[in-house]
């Protein structure tokens, strides 16, 4: 069974800089969409999950509110 890991909105950037995708730290492969997003008060929460070795991890996003002037 994968571990599950809680990381705050800092992922690993690819080799390439022209995408922000996530990277597994087990096997380095990288990761197109989340499995689960959640949204709850100003945070967003997704479930990452590697389909090369299974590695899960969530990242969590704090919301800012926006305001009109």
């Amino acid at each position: 069974m994968p571990a599950l890991t809680e990381v705050q909105s800092i992922l690993p950037l690819p080799a390439s800089k022209s995408s922000n995708r996530p990277i597994c730290k087990i096997c380095s492969d990288s990761m197109i969409s989340p499995e689960v997003s959640t949204l709850s008060d100003r945070e967003v929460s997704y479930l990452w999950s590697c389909e090369t070795c299974g590695y899960g991890f969530v990242t969590t996003h704090t919301v800012k509110p926006f305001a009109c002037n």
